[in-house]
Order: structure tokens, then sequence, then C-alpha cells
């Protein structure tokens, strides 16, 4: 790509939303209290350990999020069961995420969402969190290659 075609991140994250289905804090809590979607945390362990965790959320960092949400690969979380699972997204602020719903969209999980604000928005809305040290082992563990 020539520079004069170039995007910043800031545009390709603008584009990228435009085409997605983005959800609050609020609408999330409601749908995960009633089972009907499954909450993804793909912040790094450093973020968990500061700011704690979201109670029930699948932890699976963005390195491996693809590997582990899709429901025909061999690696696939436990908790993955079909195409038309909703998944709701989160990172951190909710800039990452939304770039790694766009990719999940494109594996055919079409009922991948993104989390409006990330984690940062759900706590600030007052949401449940937990102090991570009091969740035994909430990662999905590594894929072994």
């Amino acid at each position: 790509m020539s520079a004069d075609k170039a995007t910043s991140i800031d545009e390709r994250l603008a584009q990228v939303r435009a085409g997605l289905d983005r959800i609050s804090p609020e609408e999330a809590h409601e749908g995960f209290r009633a089972g009907e979607l499954l909450l993804v945390d793909t912040r790094y362990a450093e973020l968990r350990e500061r700011d704690g965790l979201i109670p029930g959320a699948l932890v699976i960092e963005r390195n491996e999020l693809e590997w582990r949400l899709d429901p025909l690969g061999s690696h696939r979380a436990a908790e993955i069961t079909s195409h038309d699972q909703r998944l709701v997204i989160f990172c951190n602020e909710g800039y990452a995420s939304s770039l790694a719903v766009q990719s999940l969209l494109q594996l055919g999980l079409h009922r991948a969402v993104d989390l409006i604000g990330g984690f940062q928005a759900w706590r600030g809305a007052g949401l449940p969190v937990v102090d991570a040290a009091s969740v035994p082992d909430p990662v999905t563990k590594p894929i072994a290659h």
C-alpha cells in the first residue's frame, strides 16, 4: 500500500465500527444475566490483575481469540457451541475489541458484538467486578503448539 492510500488507525476504527453492532454495558449485563450471551474478556493479564474481572466472563487474550472462538476450530473453548452464539467481546476501553469483532464476523460468528467503552465503561457503570485474585485460574488454557 502506498503512503497516499494509507489510513490511520483512527480512520480504520471508524470504518470498522460503522459495520458493527455495539452494545452498552447495561445491555450486556442484562443479556448476560438472562443467559442470552457470553461475555469474552480479551484484556491482558496485567489489566485483569490491576482492575479485576467481570464475574462469569470467559477470559481469552486477544492473540488467541479467533482460535478459541471458532466453533469449527480444533482449539475452540468448550463454552463455544455454534456460529449462532451471541458473544460480547470487550477489551479495556473498547478499541481493540472493535477490531476483534470484525475478525470474528469474518469467521462466521455473526452475532458477535462489541462492548461500548470496554471493561472501563462496565466498571464505571457500577456493574459487577471482582478482584482477579479471588477467581481461580480464569484464563482459558493457552494453545499448545
